[in-house]
């Protein structure tokens, strides 16, 4: 039995090897696996990114058009929107989604 595993000593440690690298490239902190977990998480992060910018910009629009130079028309809808005002002989329907 030495004798035999003295002889493949070589071939034996060559297939530990093999097995231990190929077991650590796919699972484990650094695996495959891993990757593709954290890709999914990257694009996910980065559509909550795009997202959350559109709405700051909006936001930043709007706030623009209250702050610097009044826009009437905004006003205007703001007031018809919140408080459901209309000018006179004008109908008002309110429809619930």
């Amino acid at each position: 039995m030495f004798q035999l595993i003295k002889k493949n000593y070589f071939l034996l440690i060559s297939v530990f090897l093999i097995l231990y690298f190929s077991f650590n490239l796919v699972s484990g902190e650094r695996g495959l696996f891993s990757y593709i977990e954290k890709k999914d998480l990257l694009s996910n992060l980065k559509k909550e990114e795009s997202s959350l910018i559109d709405r700051i910009n909006d936001v930043d629009h709007k706030n623009s058009l209250l702050s610097i130079n009044l826009d009437l028309d905004y006003i205007e809808t703001l007031i018809r929107e919140r408080f459901l005002f209309g000018k006179k002989e004008e109908t008002i329907y309110i429809i619930k989604k």
